[in-house]
């Protein structure tokens, strides 16, 4: 299990092979009639993207950690561009140096793969900023 707690104080941030995967693959509409994922089908999907939590088998979930109001909700707005974009839309709190992401597909009020996709390309998200205000933090000023 990785245990690496997402933080832009710490500019070393995980991304595996399978997480890019699945932050590559679009968003596919669901229009309902489909059973949600079971926690056995999760189990894969759950591996490949990084400290996010199953909440009773119907939503995922993870905090991000960032160094001020400002980070936090330049994140939430890049994540809901992203959201609009795939037309995905997470539950998404935003507190001073915290965000939350909840998601789920609401069609079917449970998980699909699309919400570990969507996930995945929220860890994107981060990890693209985490480097931009690291190379920004490193640059001569």
């Amino acid at each position: 299990m990785r245990t690496l707690t997402p933080s832009l104080a710490n500019p070393t941030v995980f991304e595996s092979a399978n997480m890019t995967e699945l932050a590559d693959r679009q968003c596919i509409p669901c229009r309902g009639g489909v059973p949600p994922l079971d926690a056995e089908a999760m189990r894969p999907l759950l591996a490949q993207v990084q400290d996010w939590t199953v909440v009773e088998n119907h939503h995922l979930v993870k905090r991000y950690r960032l160094d001020d109001f400002a980070q936090a909700l330049a994140l939430v707005n890049r994540i809901g561009a992203v959201a609009e974009e795939q037309n995905h839309h997470p539950d998404i709190y935003l507190a001073w140096g915290s965000v939350e992401v909840r998601i789920w597909t609401h069609a079917i009020n449970g998980l699909t793969e699309n919400d570990f996709v969507f996930a995945a390309k929220c860890d994107r998200i981060f990890a693209e900023m985490n480097r931009s205000l690291s190379q920004t933090d490193a640059a001569p000023g």
